[in-house]
């Protein structure tokens, strides 16, 4: 039997692998801790699903009123994402994220004790800040932390998040309204069901503010604020030996002292704006005009609309969820093998072609006695698999790839004004698609909604294929 010790050279090899995978598991940790705000983003985002009808009955709402207080949230989104961006340039990643946690919680507290459309608007609108701001730090985190390798990978964690959240909101109403029978019926405490849907959120909010205790603040936001020691030791941590040489591709990627600020989305001597803030801004703006979010707010009235019960629609709600899950880790599997661009190709394809035919089923599609859409059994087949193949293209692609080329696509010095921007615009075209959706079920019906969302998507095509660069594999400091 051969007892001769390993050589120092193998010794040495096996502890390299080990820092490494050590490295990577660590990274994984804090990157799944910012994803958290991913989460909450997704379960605020989607807890509302369920409870849009029993709110218009609770608050006397009208069709304008409801899409209100479904839509609100977004203002604030647009706002949180706006600020939180600029404000986290200054403050640090890590307080910021905090500080989203303990809103989400205040929001989702207030919207549950809401006794007007006034009082639970303005809880909605906290909760939209909360949202806002996740929307920008957990991928602009994510991204400064994660190795150019595994970047795509950890980034669309951030997306993956979201979707469990999403999935969760959508468990957590389907398990509720059918205990208390309906989400208007009393569960406990002698309080109608749709309230404590908006309880459950306590629980991840309170997780997200611990898990953020034990992450480090961005190392890349450290060099930009001159305490380079402290970014030396967390690079060492998350780079195993190439702290040093990370450390100073940074300061250069900075471009001297100055600290990056809002004036950095200009071109030098110029009032225009980069054109990569433009390229983001259009992602962003696409990534809603296919939808998307008219599926995940509005399902449960969408599939009541369609001809199903309550029951039968918050069910569909739920397998929607575990689709948009499934698919997204088809993205996670594939984003650092095949790129970024074919991805969203491949996708805005795919969700054209779906969209157009439940254009065509719905607007072929006749009426009963009460002047309600009525689809045939195969019909309505028919439209069930074309729904769930467009969240399927949607989670392969321009669901989880637009947050990761917004993580990715900026340079050091604009990353955090530049992501809130594109954000922010973002939350601003959520809100007109989530606003016009019942105004647009009351006038041109279905069919007329998702022919615009089909138009839109067939529009995306070009603009991937003209103005998104790949991103695959490229260091954060050659952006």
């Amino acid at each position: 039997m051969n007892t001769k010790p390993p050589s120092s050279d193998a010794v040495s090899t096996i502890q390299h692998t080990e820092e490494i995978q050590s490295s990577v598991l660590y990274v994984l940790f804090i990157s799944s801790v910012a994803a958290i705000g991913g989460f909450l983003f997704g379960f605020d985002s989607g807890v509302i699903n369920g409870t849009v009808t029993a709110l218009g009955n609770a608050f006397n709402s009208n069709d304008i009123s409801t899409g209100f207080n479904v839509a609100s949230v977004l203002l604030g989104c647009a706002l949180g994402a706006l600020l939180a961006g600029p404000i986290a340039d200054k403050a640090g990643r890590k307080p910021i994220m905090v500080i989203t946690a303990i809103i989400f919680a205040v929001s989702a507290f207030g919207s549950g004790i809401s006794d007007s459309s006034a009082e639970f608007i303005f809880y909605r609108l906290l909760g939209g800040l909360g949202i806002g701001a996740a929307s920008v730090l957990a991928p602009a985190y994510i991204a400064e932390v994660a190795p150019a390798a595994l970047r795509g990978r950890l980034a669309t964690l951030q997306q993956l998040a979201i979707v469990l959240g999403l999935f969760a909101a959508f468990l957590s109403n389907y398990i509720i309204a059918n205990e208390a029978g309906g989400a208007e019926a009393i569960l406990m405490l002698d309080l109608p069901a749709w309230r404590w849907m908006f309880w459950v959120e306590l629980i991840p909010a309170i997780l997200f503010i611990v898990g953020v205790i034990f992450i480090p603040e961005s190392p890349r936001y450290l060099v930009a604020q001159g305490r380079i020691e402290e970014a030396r030791i967390i690079f060492k941590r998350i780079a195993t030996g190439a702290e040093d040489a990370q450390v100073e591709e940074v300061k250069k990627s900075l471009h001297g002292d100055k600290k990056p600020g809002i004036a950095d989305l200009f071109i030098d001597g110029k009032k225009k704006i980069h054109p990569i803030i433009w390229v983001g801004i259009a992602l962003s703006v696409f990534q809603q005009f296919v939808g998307i979010n008219v599926v995940f707010y509005y399902g449960s009235q969408l599939w009541q609309a369609a001809g199903f019960d309550e029951s039968q629609s918050l069910f569909i709600n739920v397998m929607a969820g575990i689709t948009n899950i499934v698919s997204t880790f088809i993205a996670i599997a594939l984003v650092d093998k095949i790129g970024r661009k074919p991805l969203l190709l491949v996708g805005s394809v795919g969700m054209f072609i779906c969209l157009s035919a439940l254009t065509y089923t719905f607007g072929t599609a006749g009426f009963n006695e009460l002047g309600q859409l009525a689809l045939s059994e195969s019909m309505g087949t028919f439209a069930l698999i074309s729904a769930n193949l467009f969240v399927v293209f949607f989670g392969l692609s321009w669901g989880p790839i637009v947050w990761v080329l917004l993580g990715e696509m900026f340079n050091n010095r604009i990353r955090g004004a530049a992501l809130a921007v594109a954000a922010s615009a973002q939350w601003i075209a959520n809100f007109a698609i989530t606003m016009t959706f019942p105004i647009l079920l009351g006038s041109v019906g279905l069919a007329g909604a998702y022919g615009l969302y089909a138009l839109s998507a067939f529009i995306s095509i070009f603009f991937v294929v003209k103005y998104i660069k790949e991103t695959r594999g490229i260091r954060l400091e050659a952006m």
